[in-house]
């Protein structure tokens, strides 16, 4: 492992392709290795030791690629797993939920912060516990709001159907006082510009994604592993675990940009 070794990031499906987006946005000379654990999505129906074996699995297929960091791109993997991933490897390891929650807890004036995701992150309260333990003062309110996922794998991201979904699940929030609301799935960046919409201008969005890719640049140049290699030609790898017929078109939505190369990975096969 050196400078120009390549990030590694995982999660259980395409969503974390987002969070690839941004750190591709910025750090666009940085080396980068994404592994799709797609034959075991979803993780939010799982036991919490289940996973954290698959995240450990994953863990080690991208250590075996001489990964310098690990981002952990599934907010079930950030709340459940971190803790046993950062014992057990020596590369920092960055989850999705707290880089979000420490811009959140900055930019709040209210002290009332909205929480969106899956029913399982949700269900967790994982958001809900980091905000109390940097700031027990403020006030969480959470709200699981399932079918944006589908809409956005399906691309279905603006028009009167999407408008209505979203205001249906987030009228509550209006209610609340709320001044910040935390997109706490990878899923939900796509659906950015409706969400703006129904909460209005004077309701700040934080993206976690976009968060969790500031918080690896900050690390990386703490920990001098920023790459010095800027000018040769950049590392993009992309692994799954299983492939399918929808999956290189969702993928590429989320990504922002074309993947021309997918590789199909037996983990277990690869780490032995």
């Amino acid at each position: 492992m050196d400078n120009n070794s390549p990030i590694g990031v995982f999660d259980s499906g395409v969503g974390g392709l987002t969070v690839v987006r941004e750190i591709l946005r910025v750090l666009p000379d940085e080396n980068l290795i994404y592994l799709g654990d797609t034959a075991r999505v979803p993780y939010g129906t799982k036991s919490s030791r289940t996973v954290i074996n698959y995240s450990q699995s994953n863990a080690r297929f991208l250590i075996s690629k001489g990964v310098k960091l690990l981002v952990v791109a599934c907010n079930t993997a950030s709340a459940v797993a971190l803790p046993s991933l950062r014992w057990d490897f020596e590369v920092p390891v960055i989850g999705v939920i707290e880089p979000g929650v420490r811009k959140a807890v900055k930019t709040t004036k209210r002290k009332k912060i909205g929480v969106i995701g899956t029913q399982s992150t949700i269900k967790s309260n994982a958001y809900k516990k980091a905000i109390e333990n940097i700031a027990p003062e403020i006030e969480v309110y959470s709200k699981a709001c399932p079918l944006f996922v589908p809409l956005a794998e399906e691309g279905w991201l603006e028009g009167e159907v999407v408008e209505l979904i979203a205001g249906k699940y987030l009228e509550s929030f209006k209610e609340c006082g709320i001044d910040v609301l935390i997109l706490g799935c990878t899923h939900y960046p796509l659906l950015k510009p409706v969400i703006k919409k129904v909460m209005g201008p004077e309701i700040e969005l934080i993206d976690s994604a976009t968060e969790t890719a500031l918080e690896i640049r900050r690390v990386l140049l703490e920990n001098g592993l920023a790459r010095t290699e800027a000018n040769s030609p950049v590392l993009r790898e992309f692994y799954l675990t299983d492939v399918s017929e929808s999956f290189i078109r969702i993928a590429e939505r989320f990504l922002g940009s074309r993947i021309t190369q997918i590789e199909l990975v037996d983990i277990k096969a690869e780490i032995g």
